[in-house]
């Protein structure tokens, strides 16, 4: 099967734009963060989703209330009518006029002007993919998850036609039993501590770009004691040495790269020949 982010990965390293573009007054997860990514350059917007005691979907990384939105009370506790008259804080904490998206609202801004990756996916697979389906994007979404028994037969059940990506760390001994479920696998997320193992092998990347299926790196550095790609960050890349971080994953051949900085990415790939000027 032909797949539309496939094709797009073909000739140039797509950019997934973690929680949007966040920075000054603009919080992430938002309509404005969003809108920040796209005008910046970003291939694939990556949000979270969270629901509401009444069941609507937000966007809204589970967890982060007190840090993104000042409010102690989880959304899984609030009504939709209560969660629509928060408001996203800046950097500075100071209250924006940016409240939270509904995921209707999110795929009906964004779905048709780049993909989206649908984070946290697994909590409410069932309505999630309902929703995606309401709004004809089965070929712009992506999900992502380990690939863990019990993930992998509700996919099959509930979402068999939404884009996947498998979590896989170290090593990969699952990718060749999943190619053989009814899933719509594209490819897998690589999370490798050091160069030398596995998941960093040229090997193992052209084995698997071989078979048609995508690898999905992060850049990112969301707490510097979680390493996700050998140290290839995007702190040492935005602090004068890209060749050393996003430089070292475009040259291993990765397809996708998440990172919290997406003009300076997208100027490095393309004065480096990695890309082509969109």
């Amino acid at each position: 099967m032909k797949d539309l982010i496939r094709e797009s990965a073909k000739d140039r390293i797509l950019i997934a734009a973690h929680r949007g573009v966040a920075g000054g007054n603009i919080p992430c997860n938002t309509e404005a963060a969003f809108e920040a990514a796209l005008y910046q350059g970003a291939d694939i917007l990556e949000l979270d989703i969270e629901r509401s005691l009444d069941g609507e979907l937000f966007i809204l990384h589970p967890g982060m209330e007190m840090m993104h939105l000042r409010s102690r009370r989880p959304i899984t506790t609030m009504t939709a009518k209560k969660v629509k008259k928060l408001r996203y804080h800046n950097f500075d904490g100071t209250a924006t006029q940016e409240g939270l998206m509904t995921l209707d609202e999110a795929l009906e801004a964004f779905g048709h002007r780049c993909f989206i990756n649908l984070d946290k996916f697994w909590s409410n697979i069932d309505k999630i993919s309902q929703t995606v389906r309401r709004h004809n994007l089965q070929d712009r979404v992506i999900a992502k998850s380990a690939p863990k028994k019990k993930a992998i037969d509700m996919l099959e059940q509930v979402a068999p036609d939404i884009p996947f990506l498998h979590i896989i760390r170290k090593e990969d001994n699952i990718t060749d039993e999943l190619l053989k479920r009814d899933i719509r696998l594209i490819g897998a997320e690589v999370l490798f501590e050091k160069e030398d193992e596995e998941l960093a092998d040229p090997a193992y990347i052209k084995k698997m770009q071989d078979q048609g299926l995508l690898l999905w790196v992060n850049s990112i550095l969301y707490n510097y004691k979680s390493i996700l790609a050998a140290g290839f960050t995007d702190d040492v890349s935005v602090t004068g040495k890209p060749d050393e971080g996003w430089g070292r994953l475009a040259q291993m051949g990765y397809n996708i790269i998440q990172t919290d900085w997406v003009l300076p990415l997208r100027l490095y790939l393309e004065e480096k020949g990695y890309n082509k000027n969109k």
